[in-house]
């Protein structure tokens, strides 16, 4: 038997603490009512979507229901959006259900409502994430017309057994300084429009180089607020190398402090194409294992692409360990659909 519980919209912000204590169930970093609210005031108004010129989904929308029990507890949460900068034709879905409530039909309740707004949107393709431990959510997702597309892990540097040869080293530094490098911070750099324009340049010419990357970079705006200026965020915890006879930025790393676990998540590293094979990464790397170990940061979280050989081979010579992963799965709209009504009939 089916527990009663309500599927409404989102009511914000009276809903804030409560999707925070079901969010902090699933994601793997502690997120804060507070934190949801900062996030939501740099959201989009709700919604200009369009068919562009091949006839595809583009613009931007987004819906956000709760299932919510009879204790007035949220149960389950489904978000589906896309922003301008989103692949044409598709929809982002984060969809999370209690583990005590699974099993239950609210999972595909949720799934029903994201698969028919998207619908009327005119969506062709849906995407989402599941932990790759989770085998109840991924048989959940390829029972409704999912199917895994990538694979990415995380892996956790515990700075207490953090190498002293890679907390002591200077070399790398050395090497890429004689040849014209220079490993900098934002902050002595300067937390300038012009210096934030030329970060933003190196993540134009990199982002799109991360394997799984979809869609295109936000403009510079938003690019601010979802990629730089995160939680967590300090111009000191920007690192930037910088070819010396120009001051062009030639790379960078971002390295939020996560304060409510007293660790540090090593957000970005990207390296201009025609700098490449240089050691710079690796430099960046080590450089933020110095700057986590000096801030008294408990440990570096990072997260990578299965396919991102050279990035995953850096962060094991640097001591980082595997922790659990996550798959991107994809479903063609319709096929999810049909998936869902033969499970109704």
């Amino acid at each position: 038997m089916i527990e009663r519980y309500e599927l409404r919209p989102l009511k914000v912000p009276e809903d804030y603490e409560g999707l925070a204590a079901l969010l902090n169930t699933y994601f793997s970093e502690p997120i804060s009512a507070e934190r949801l609210k900062e996030d939501d005031a740099n959201l989009y108004e709700v919604g200009h979507t369009y068919m562009d010129d091949n006839g595809l989904l583009a613009g931007y929308d987004r819906t956000r229901h709760v299932a919510v029990a009879e204790d007035d507890r949220i149960v389950g949460y489904v978000w589906s959006w896309r922003a301008p900068w989103t692949e044409s034709g598709y929809l982002n879905n984060t969809v999370v259900v209690n583990k005590e409530y699974r099993g239950k039909g609210i999972g595909s309740q949720l799934l029903r409502h994201l698969v028919q707004w998207g619908e009327g949107l005119g969506a062709v393709n849906l995407v989402s994430e599941i932990w790759d431990d989770d085998s109840g959510a991924r048989a959940f997702a390829e029972r409704n017309g999912f199917a895994v597309e990538r694979h990415a892990f995380q892996s956790v540097l515990e700075l207490e057994t953090a190498k002293p040869e890679i907390l002591n080293e200077t070399g790398l530094f050395e090497r890429l300084e004689a040849g014209g490098i220079r490993i900098r911070t934002f902050a002595e750099e300067g937390e300038t429009e012009e210096n934030e324009a030329k970060i933003y340049q190196v993540y134009l010419e990199t982002l799109a180089d991360i394997p799984g990357f979809m869609g295109e970079v936000p403009d510079r705006a938003e690019w601010t607020k979802w990629y730089l200026r995160v939680e967590g965020y300090a111009p000191e915890r920007v690192l930037l190398a910088v070819d010396v006879k120009d001051g062009r930025y030639i790379a960078v790393s971002n390295i939020p402090y996560k304060e409510a676990t007293g660790g540090m998540y090593h957000e970005y590293t990207g390296v201009c194409r025609e700098y490449r094979g240089r050691k710079i990464a690796q430099a960046l790397k080590i450089r933020a294992v110095q700057l986590a170990k000096r801030h008294g940061a408990a440990y570096l979280k990072t997260d990578n692409d299965s396919l991102n050989g050279a990035i995953l081979k850096v962060n094991q010579s640097l001591g980082y360990m595997p922790l659990r992963g996550s798959y991107r799965i994809a479903g063609d709209l319709r096929q999810v659909k049909e998936a869902i009504a033969n499970h109704d009939k």
